[in-house]
């Protein structure tokens, strides 16, 4: 049976080490190569090296292919002072990862050197176990929910388009959530419109989103706007915000979003139904075709159902 020690011995006449100076010196030169951070969650909450691809230690194995596919990338591995970094790059290299090196110090003698840190949005413990499912997926992970945190979304409409869109926007713990929407709720909405509650008929439909949005999760910020959305108000709601969703009922509005969105380069997430059939489509500015492009004008009245 071997050590702890033994084991770490070992590990260190296989494995390169580095120290942190050679890495910052590679990071300024502008070298190729991925910064693993192999710490426990609570370690990289409290700081973390810039740009470092984030697996613990204990999910190496399970999970590192997700994040670094390429075996013949090189890989620069870090923990808190060296040790596990060490027993980390080994097994890398056992899974035939080609280029891997520990750095020795880790953390620890990065942030002593005055290099650069970060640290990402700090959750509370409710938070963290209210989005620890969002931990898990790759495409999000904290640092992913720390911007969805920070976020400021604007949903155009409450109704069969914005209701799901808001349900998820709310619970996905978007930061700052605005609705616009002149509308009441009616009994017959309520078949589709899972915003609403039979209690809600015949109150503002922004006021009985902002009620349902708040009891799924109290940590979203919720601006409601009980008005049409104009050409007079348009660039002063948008101005607010950092991504528009339209879910709105109405060519007329369709087209003011698209064009006040082009105007402030702001991204737009559009979608629209009809009985079974739907589309989704964004809409970035300057970076693709906007949806006056595509449809340059509206089709005439009465044309489409509603």
């Amino acid at each position: 049976m071997k050590s702890y020690r033994q084991i770490v011995e070992e590990a260190k006449t296989e494995i390169p080490e580095v120290f942190v100076a050679d890495v910052k010196t590679e990071q300024d030169d502008g070298k190729e190569f991925v910064l693993l951070d192999v710490r426990d969650e609570d370690e990289y909450r409290a700081g973390y090296i810039p740009d470092a691809v984030h697996v613990t230690r204990g999910m190496l194995e399970f999970s590192v292919e997700d994040y670094i596919p390429d075996r013949d990338q090189k890989i620069v591995v870090y923990c808190a002072a060296g040790l596990r970094s060490l027993l980390a790059a080994k097994s890398l290299q056992e899974m035939g990862y080609t280029d891997t090196v520990s750095m020795a110090g880790g953390y620890r003698d990065w942030s002593a050197a005055g290099f650069p840190t970060t640290q990402d949005k700090e959750m509370s413990h409710e938070q963290l176990d209210r989005y620890s499912r969002h931990f898990m997926l790759t495409e999000v992970g904290e640092r992913g929910q720390a911007k969805l945190l920070d976020a400021k979304v604007l949903l155009v409409g409450a109704g069969g388009l914005g209701s799901p869109a808001g349900v998820y926007l709310g619970a996905a713990g978007i930061g700052h959530l605005g609705m616009i929407d002149s509308d009441v709720v009616e009994l017959s909405n309520l078949q589709r419109q899972i915003l609403h509650r039979t209690e809600a008929v015949g109150t503002p439909k922004v006021q009985s989103a902002t009620t349902t949005i708040k009891s799924l999760n109290p940590d979203v910020e919720i601006t409601p706007y009980n008005l049409r959305l104009t050409a007079d108000n348009v660039e002063e709601i948008f101005s607010e915000y950092d991504l528009i969703v339209d879910g709105c009922d109405n060519f007329a509005t369709r087209y003011l979003v698209n064009d006040a969105a082009v105007l402030m380069n702001k991204p737009v997430v559009h979608g629209s139904i009809f009985q079974f059939e739907g589309q989704v489509t964004v809409f970035e500015p300057n970076n693709g075709p906007c949806y006056r492009c595509m449809y340059p004008t509206p089709p005439p009245p009465g044309m489409v159902p509603s």
